[in-house]
């Protein structure tokens, strides 16, 4: 399963075992909204909402143009990069983390900008449907009888 993965997938995987430990309910990929993919969006035993930005090269931080959109979208911001990278290039005022394909640490602290009520309730909602459909999804990938789903177009409906 390892080898499968991009590098910064392993440092996501690192991340969210970490904050698991924590007590955060990590969910990698997540999408706040139409037009964003954040690598790692956790929620906190409060209520509270991390975005974690994973970074595997000078290359893949350089290439991220997106990343001050993200701002609006949590309470902390986070970058989660290894030990070899230039940690230098990383922004002021956003929090830092090391990582590794099975752990990782909290070095700097992401500074708070709570999200507005309105804004968290919408995320909340979507992070918990998002997180609902990916864990019904692995029971059964497949829905319907014998991955044909009732009633669909070319099946007959069965009496009643």
């Amino acid at each position: 399963m390892m080898e499968d993965l991009q590098p910064g997938q392993k440092l996501a995987r690192g991340v969210s075992r970490y904050l698991r430990s924590l007590g955060y309910a990590p969910l990698e990929e997540f999408v706040p909204a139409r037009g964003l993919r954040v690598d790692v969006m956790a929620l906190g035993p409060k209520g509270e909402l991390w975005v974690i930005e994973c970074k595997s090269s000078r290359a893949d931080f350089q290439a991220d143009s997106k990343w001050e959109g993200y701002l609006e979208w949590c309470d902390r911001y986070f970058w989660a990069v290894d030990m070899d990278f230039p940690a230098d290039l990383l922004p002021d005022g956003t929090g830092l983390i090391i990582a590794d394909p099975y752990d990782a640490e909290i070095i700097r602290m992401a500074p708070e900008d709570k999200l507005p009520p309105a804004r968290r309730k919408k995320l909340v909602q979507k992070f918990a449907m998002d997180a609902a459909r990916r864990l019904q999804f692995l029971r059964d990938p497949v829905p319907g009888k014998d991955g044909l789903l009732l009633g669909g177009a070319g099946e007959e409906t069965p009496d009643m």
